[in-house]
């Protein structure tokens, strides 16, 4: 078998596949709501760098803490409460 058959045959096609494992459906919903509180509130480049930069008072990076667990999920709605009441203008 040349290299360019071996290369275009089914076979070859499943073992490139990635074999990365799903996140649990709970951990996507929580991941999903978390997500669209934000850009809701602070809108898409604001919630993007919140979601994604280490925030000191919550102890991680948001999006990683609302991911993991209702309680993590909890305390990030609460910080981007406080944020949209302490800046009210960006809310739209």
């Amino acid at each position: 078998m040349t290299d360019q058959a071996a290369l275009a045959s089914p076979r070859a096609h499943w073992k490139r596949r990635s074999r990365a494992v799903a996140i649990p459906p709970e951990h996507a919903a929580r991941q999903s709501a978390i997500t669209q509180l934000a850009y809701l509130l602070l809108g898409r480049d604001a919630a993007m760098a919140f979601l994604n930069t280490q925030h000191a008072g919550l102890g991680g990076r948001p999006l990683d803490l609302a991911t993991a667990s209702d309680t993590g999920r909890n305390a990030v709605e609460a910080e981007l409460g406080r944020l949209v009441y302490a800046c009210p203008g960006t809310a739209s």
